[in-house]
């Protein structure tokens, strides 16, 4: 039987201070949970149903089904749940295009994001302190594994920017259109807020404005989701690299 000391651990790691305090983060469902077995996160503790992975059996344990939805954060959980620990961000590759959020706030939007990067071949992602938590249950569950191929780093933004001797484009409502841009293979492609879009600050040091251009005869739908419009800008962006 889970204990409730094990029971408390788990239930913590839905909190961001809890996870940042003790390193963990939570993985539910087989294949999620196999993703990172498969990659070089290490594993806490993997509490299963069935004892169907290939992993060191002194670190699984066998549940019931009742308690299984004791400690998942769904409905119809899925065979198991796991705790792994977070890894440490590698070193940024400043040569290749770089991917930058500005207070991402929604956890589908950032799981999307990381999703789309790890597609479109995306070494790194670098989020601003404010942007949410990319251990955050929802977030992982939304990466589809994919976060454990996407190196995604927490900084000062805004000093990270300023810092950074390549060209630093930013998306708009207003700027150039990104379909007759000149888009190079490398360089920093900032993303900004849902509500609020790229904070003034860090606009400052923006040194081109992209704009996704809308083609509907009405023009009157106010913005794109962060995640929609990540997806045409990093298609864009391989597409170019691509014809040269």
């Amino acid at each position: 039987m889970l204990s409730k000391n094990q029971i408390k651990l788990i239930k913590s790691l839905a909190q961001k201070k809890y996870r940042q305090q003790l390193g963990l983060f939570i993985v539910e469902g087989v294949k999620g949970i196999n993703e990172f077995l498969n990659s070089d996160v290490r594993l806490h503790t993997l509490y299963t149903t069935k004892s169907i992975f290939n992993i060191d059996k002194d670190l699984e344990v066998e549940i019931s089904e009742v308690e299984l939805k004791k400690i998942s954060a769904f409905m119809n959980p899925n065979t198991a749940l796991a705790i792994f620990y977070i890894p440490k961000p590698k070193d940024i590759d400043i040569d290749r295009l770089i991917v930058a959020l500005d207070a991402i706030r929604d956890p589908g939007n950032l799981g999307t994001i990381i999703r789309l990067c790890d597609w479109y071949g995306i070494k790194d992602l670098v989020c601003s302190s404010n942007t949410v938590d990319c251990f955050n249950p929802k977030v992982v569950q939304a990466t589809m594994g994919s976060i454990t191929r996407v190196n995604v780093v927490y900084l000062d933004l805004e000093r990270f920017v300023l810092d950074y001797k390549g060209l630093v484009f930013g998306t708009y409502m207003n700027g150039e259109n990104i379909y007759t841009a000149q888009l190079p293979d490398s360089g920093m492609v900032i993303l900004g807020n849902e509500a609020n879009g790229i904070s003034e600050s860090i606009t400052q040091n923006v040194n081109e404005r992209l704009t996704i251009p809308q083609f509907g005869a009405h023009k009157k739908t106010e913005s794109l989701n962060v995640a929609t419009a990540t997806a045409i800008v990093l298609s864009e962006f391989s597409r170019r690299s691509i014809e040269t």
